[in-house]
C-alpha cells in the first residue's frame, strides 16, 4: 500500500504562486510514476503534470511554462510549483502514484485563485 497526503493548497490572487506537496509513505520503493491531476466538479479528472522515477516530466498544455513538477526522493515528496496562477486553475488537485499495475490517489487539496 501507498499513502499519499497532499498539502499546500489555499487562496491566492491571480498572478500569484503556490507550491503543492505530496508526502508518500508505505511501499514506495517501486513507484514508477507520480503526478498531479485536477478535477472540476462534474468533469473528468485531468492530468496536470507527471514525473517518472528517471525524472522525465510531462505537462498539460494549459500549465506549460507556469507549473513545475519535481520530486525529492530522499524526502519521499512530490511537489508542484504553480506560478502565474489564473482563476481557471481553481479546483481540487490530486496526487497520484503508480506502482506496477496499482494506482494510488491522495485525498486532494483545494486551490482557489481569485481574480
Amino acid at each position: 500500500q501507498v499513502q499519499l497526503v497532499e498539502s499546500g493548497g489555499g487562496l491566492v490572487q491571480a498572478g500569484g504562486s503556490l507550491r503543492l506537496s505530496c508526502a508518500a509513505s508505505g511501499s514506495i520503493s517501486s513507484i514508477t510514476v507520480m503526478g498531479w491531476y485536477r478535477q472540476v466538479p462534474g468533469k473528468q479528472r485531468e492530468l496536470v503534470a507527471t514525473i517518472t522515477s528517471a525524472g522525465s516530466t510531462n505537462y498539460a498544455d494549459s500549465v506549460k511554462g507556469r507549473f513545475t513538477i519535481s520530486r525529492d526522493n530522499a524526502k519521499n515528496t512530490l511537489y508542484l510549483q504553480m506560478n502565474s496562477l489564473k482563476p481557471e486553475d481553481t479546483t481540487v488537485y490530486y496526487c497520484k502514484a503508480v506502482r506496477g499495475f496499482l494506482v494510488y490517489w491522495g485525498q486532494g487539496t483545494h486551490v482557489t485563485v481569485s481574480s
